[in-house]
């Protein structure tokens, strides 16, 4: 960079230090040369600034105001030019700028400040020739690193090597991606992604101790910041090719994060049809053993089933199952066990191989409730279990029951963790059902019904399903729909006569409820199954 000590350091130019005490104020940053004769330049020069002159300013101001002045404006220093007419320094001019810390050098006779001017653009130019190379070479070092899969590590151990910066790489979803130079806390993860989804993210976050940390904004595909590199310094005491390499670091991290967001979305797909290939029976053991495998889960021995699912407190945020999932996954590596993990539409399902006892697994269940609820800060985790299942035959059932065990869990105020022994419900049975005898019940229940609203453009499966969600009662339910009760009367009534069921009647609202209650519950359509 441009200093006066560079400049000086060419013997060409005829400098002569005048006040060397200041040995750090000579090797600062200039911002750029300044020629004045003016009396008062504080208001032209720009802090930074090398200031130029040669003493023209003396029979209309003392010394003392100028180097005031100058002092005043932010002046990097001061370059007096001697002159025929001003062949030595105006007394008193160095303790001056001593007094003033005022780095003071001297120019010899017959050197224009032109040459200094071309001296400190060669300079310049050279600064900016050495910042171009080490950034294409570090952009080079950086592909380099990606394409090899070195991944966020990679992309530090390259800013390693040029800086000893303190530096994470963490993403939206709380996870620490890559770290050196530091080991951060659960808590600095959490503040570090808090951040991160914030609207605007901050430029800089307090992370917990470590006082203010830099932060570069890392994007994934769809333009959205899905990760940030943290730089553990305050961005103001970053040098500039410190904050150069950090922001380039961060454009780099963003090819990795789309990659990976690439990756996560095949291996969701792949994980949403080996779940479905497991609820459509033992029919496609072959397949599902083989894809267990490729998760580490052999096949040939027993495996549990768990049902996790959050549950959502007043005013709280409902937590993606991609992290519950992804927050399963990481217990499960912690204890050494395999694992196979998915994401639905209601719960996330976990499947290892077990081979201990029922009472074992539920003592696991419940450490990994009490785990995934704080690696997710969510207030309570709900597992579902079922039956440990002999192999990849036996698997769908123990799957289907943990599934509707976790639901029970979710929508009452009871245990965290239960088993199909543990709770019974009508849930239960409707998802032991094959997914056509589903089908066909609730179609020859309600098909009758739906046609009558498509043709008519009434909305008599509304009713039913409202009536029923409010247990059959008749001043509430009108109000829910906004319609007098005697309407709601005539409405009951015409899907009385159309389905043969009357609600007044036990049995006929069991058969209205549970036609119903099968397309929430079993796999009754193919979208539920998978999911």
């Amino acid at each position: 960079m441009l200093t006066i000590s560079r400049l000086v350091a060419d013997p060409a130019l005829g400098l002569r230090v005048m006040t060397p005490e200041f040995t750090e104020r000579l090797v600062a940053e200039i911002r750029w040369l300044h020629t004045t004769e003016l009396p008062d330049p504080s208001r032209y020069v720009r802090p930074g600034e090398l200031v130029l002159t040669n003493g023209l300013w003396l029979p209309h101001v003392s010394a003392e105001r100028f180097v005031d002045a100058v002092a005043r404006a932010g002046a990097t220093g001061l370059v007096f030019g001697l002159t025929a007419q001003t062949p030595d320094l105006p007394e008193g001019l160095v303790a001056l700028c001593v007094s003033r810390g005022l780095p003071l050098v001297e120019l010899c006779i017959g050197v224009p400040f032109a040459a200094l001017t071309r001296a400190a653009a060669r300079i310049q130019n050279e600064v900016l020739q050495t910042e171009l190379t080490a950034t294409v070479h570090r952009g080079d070092a950086l592909a380099t690193a990606l394409s090899r899969g070195s991944g966020a590590a990679g992309v530090l151990e390259i800013l390693r090597g040029e800086t000893e910066l303190p530096l994470l790489v963490i993403d939206r979803k709380g996870r620490c991606l890559a770290s050196i130079g530091c080991e951060p806390t659960d808590e600095q993860i959490r503040l570090a992604a808090a951040a991160l989804n914030r609207t605007p993210p901050p430029i800089e976050v307090d992370l917990l101790g470590s006082g203010p940390s830099a932060l570069y904004l890392v994007e994934g595909a769809m333009g959205e910041i899905d990760a940030g590199l943290y730089c553990l310094e305050p961005a103001a005491k970053l040098a500039a090719a410190d904050r150069e390499a950090l922001a380039q670091a961060a454009r780099f991290l963003s090819l990795e994060v789309t990659k990976q967001q690439a990756v996560h979305a095949i291996e969701a797909r792949f994980a949403a049809e080996l779940l479905e290939m497991v609820l459509s029976g033992p029919r496609r053991s072959g397949e599902v053993s083989h894809r267990l495998r490729a998760y580490g889960v052999p096949s040939d021995r027993s495996l549990g089933v768990f049902a996790l699912a959050p549950v959502l407190t007043p005013g709280g945020l409902d937590t993606p199952l991609d992290d519950i999932a992804d927050a399963a996954g990481a217990f499960f590596a912690a204890h050494g066990i395999p694992v196979f993990t998915v994401a639905g539409s209601r719960d996330a399902v976990a499947v290892c191989p077990w081979e201990s006892t029922t009472e074992e697994l539920t003592r696991f269940a419940r450490e990994l409730s009490v785990e995934v609820g704080r690696r997710v800060a969510a207030s309570r985790i709900v597992i579902g279990l079922g039956e440990i299942a002999a192999g990849v035959g036996a698997l769908r059932e123990p799957l289907v029951r943990a599934r509707e065990v976790c639901q029970v869990l979710r929508a009452q105020d009871g245990p965290d963790t239960a088993t199909f022994a543990d709770v019974a419900n009508f849930r239960m049975l409707l998802g032991l059902l094959d997914e056509q005898v589903l089908q066909r019940f609730s179609e020859q229940v309600l098909g009758i019904i739906r046609e009558h609203d498509a043709r008519a453009h009434t909305e008599l499966e509304h009713t039913v399903r409202t009536f029923l969600a409010n247990d059959g009662q008749w001043g509430v339910t009108a109000a829910a729909l906004h319609v007098h009760v005697n309407t709601l009367r005539n409405r009951m009534a015409r899907i009385t006569e159309l389905t043969g069921r009357n609600v007044n009647r036990l049995e006929d609202t069991v058969d209205l409820f549970l036609a119903l209650a099968a397309e929430a519950v079993g796999p009754g359509t193919a979208s539920h199954a998978a999911t």
